[in-house]
C-alpha cells in the first residue's frame, strides 16, 4: 500500500471478526514500533502483547468499561520507560519526551497494521492501577495507550477533517496567506479533491486486503489444528 494511502485512509476499528491475528504480524507491528524516533535515541518504551482472552475481557473493563475491546484478537499495552529520559533531560524528559517518544512508535504501529490489512484502535482512556495490575507493570513503568488489533468487520467513514489552511501559519502564530494553493499546490483544495476521486479505488484495495488476510488466518488456523 501506498504510504499516503495508508496515512489518509487508516481508521479507528472497534468492530473485529471472530478470527485470530496470526503471529507474524503481531511481529512485523512491533518491529515498526521499535523503529520510530525518539529523543536521544533512548528508545524507552516498552510493548505488552496481551492475546490471552481472560485478560483482553479485563483490560476492555479497565479502558473505562470498552466492551468492543475483548472482541479485538490482541491488546498491545505501550509503556513509557520515564527513568532514562529523566535521566538525560530532567523533568521535562520525564513528562513530555516519554509521551512523545511512545505516541511515535504507536503512530508507526498502526500505519503498519492497516498496511497489513489490520483493524487497530489507539486507547488512551483506561484505569492506569489497573491496567498495571493486569500487566504486572512495575512502579516506575508508565502505561501510555492500550492498542487493539483484530480483522475488521467495518469500515467506519472517513471523518470530517480541517482544511490544512486553517491550521498552518506562516513565519508567526497566526498568520496565514490569502492563497492557499499559492503556498501549498496540490496540497492545498487540490488535494482534497483528489483525495475524493480516489476514494472508490483505495477502498477496492482494502476489500481485497482484508480477503486475502481472512483466507492467510483461516489457512494458519487449520494448520495449527492440524499439527496438534
Amino acid at each position: 500500500m501506498e504510504l499516503k494511502d495508508c496515512i489518509f485512509n487508516r481508521r479507528s476499528v472497534r468492530k473485529y471478526l471472530d478470527l485470530e491475528v496470526p503471529r507474524e504480524m503481531v511481529g512485523e507491528i512491533i518491529q515498526a514500533g521499535s523503529m520510530a524516533p525518539s529523543s536521544g535515541n533512548l528508545q524507552n518504551w516498552g510493548f505488552i502483547i496481551v492475546r490471552d482472552k481472560s485478560a483482553r475481557n479485563k483490560m476492555a473493563d479497565a479502558c473505562l468499561q470498552q466492551d468492543w475491546m475483548a472482541n479485538a484478537n490482541v491488546h498491545i499495552v505501550v509503556c513509557g520507560l520515564e527513568d532514562p529520559s529523566k535521566h538525560h533531560y530532567g523533568l521535562r524528559g520525564e513528562r513530555l519526551y516519554t509521551v512523545q517518544n511512545c505516541a511515535a512508535a504507536i503512530q508507526n504501529m498502526l500505519l503498519t497494521a492497516h498496511d497489513l490489512g489490520l483493524g487497530s484502535c489507539w486507547i488512551g482512556g483506561f484505569d492506569e492501577g489497573m491496567v498495571k495490575d493486569i500487566c504486572d507493570i512495575p512502579d516506575n513503568v508508565r502505561p501510555q495507550a492500550v492498542l487493539a488489533f483484530g480483522i475488521p468487520d467495518e469500515k467506519p467513514d472517513i471523518p470530517k477533517r480541517e482544511n490544512i489552511y486553517n491550521m498552518s501559519f506562516f513565519e508567526e502564530y497566526d498568520s496565514k496567506v490569502e492563497d492557499s494553493d499559492e503556498c501549498f499546490g496540490y496540497h492545498g483544495d487540490l488535494m482534497l479533491k483528489s483525495l475524493k476521486s480516489s476514494k472508490e479505488t483505495v477502498e477496492k484495495k482494502t476489500d481485497k486486503w482484508l480477503d486475502k488476510l481472512e483466507k492467510h488466518t483461516k489457512k494458519f488456523l487449520n494448520n495449527r489444528k492440524e499439527n496438534k
